[in-house]
């Protein structure tokens, strides 16, 4: 028997290839009837960072503050990708939408929380993007090889679109 695909993860970086992903995955849940589940994580600062903070911002509740507008700050743009996707679709498109079942944003380590939440929702496809960090990552980006080398889950990785030029 055939597998079935009746859950979609998609893990945004929030690129400006992330459109390209996410129309992908539109794509996706528009020919299998998918419910679809979006993710976004903000990595941890690294202890440095944390020091850093520390050292010029000694109040902690201005640091605290700041690491919230971090996620406040993904959070916008995330909606903004989203209302600008939709508005540009055609009415009979717009149903697809209903298929979004949740959007979250967390401040956490990239892949493990990838794999943590596809294994809790028991998602059948995991879809990712590459993105634009110089020639080393120049097919997948580290959290991507993360998530590929560790997922029994399949995924589908997105290549950046070609540069028209």
């Amino acid at each position: 028997m055939l597998p079935e695909i009746k859950t979609i993860l998609y893990s945004t970086d929030l690129s400006k290839s992330s459109t390209t992903v996410f129309e992908q995955v539109i794509y996706l849940a528009k020919k299998t009837g998918a419910d679809i589940h979006i993710l976004h994580v903000v990595e941890k600062l690294s202890n440095d960072a944390k020091m850093t903070l520390e050292t010029y911002m000694l109040d902690s509740k201005c640091r605290h503050k700041l690491l919230e507008e971090r996620k406040a700050l993904a959070k916008n743009k995330l909606e903004d990708r989203q209302d600008a996707f939709w508005a540009g679709l055609d009415n009979d498109e717009l149903a697809i939408r209903h298929q979004i079942k949740s959007i979250d944003i967390v401040e956490a380590y990239p892949a493990e929380t990838i794999l943590k939440t596809s294994r809790k929702l028991e998602v059948d496809l995991i879809v990712m993007g590459t993105h634009e960090k110089g020639m080393l990552h120049s097919f997948l980006g580290s959290v991507a090889k993360n998530v590929l080398s560790r997922s029994h889950i399949p995924m589908l990785i997105v290549p950046l679109p070609l540069k028209e030029g």
